[in-house]
């Protein structure tokens, strides 16, 4: 049973409640995603683990009940816009 564009959304906000997610269906199927994920937890985080703390979020959906997920992740862009080597937190 495919999964709803609201409830991927949804998963991934009880996880990171500070996240901003836009969540595209590709096909209109239900089954084919792309989502946007900002969030200030990914401060600090290799892009690999940003992307294994949305699928943690999904609590294990990807690849049964949400067949694709092209899945782009990062910091909000105030934290991103910050020179290296600066203090990241707010």
């Amino acid at each position: 049973m495919p999964m709803a564009a609201a409830e991927i959304e949804a998963l991934i906000k009880a996880s990171l409640p500070d996240a901003q997610v836009q969540v595209e269906d590709l096909r209109g199927d239900g089954d084919h995603y792309r989502a946007l994920v900002t969030s200030r937890a990914f401060s600090g985080k290799t892009r690999i683990q940003q992307h294994q703390m949305v699928y943690a979020a999904l609590k294990g959906r990807v690849g049964g009940e949400l067949h694709a997920l092209a899945l782009q992740t990062g910091v909000p862009p105030e934290l991103s816009a910050r020179p290296a080597g600066k203090d990241r937190t707010p």
